[in-house]
């Protein structure tokens, strides 16, 4: 499984962060979304896709691949 966020949408509320810190964190400046892992595993899907389901601006995107 592989991330895509569309990082222009970001609203910068950190939700992913909280649902996944291991996998997300935020621009210092501007808050903006930094992927640390496109990659999760196994054991960090669950947390990404609830960070995905919980962004306020649904830029999140999980799709199937390396």
């Amino acid at each position: 499984m592989k991330i895509d966020v569309d990082i222009d949408k970001c609203v910068g509320a950190g939700v992913c962060v909280l649902a996944a810190p291991d996998v997300f964190d935020q621009n210092d400046d501007d808050g903006i979304v930094i992927v640390l892992e496109d990659q999760p595993t196994a054991a960090q899907i669950p947390d990404v896709q609830d960070a995905a389901a919980r962004c306020p601006a649904a830029v999140i995107r999980l799709t199937e691949g390396p």
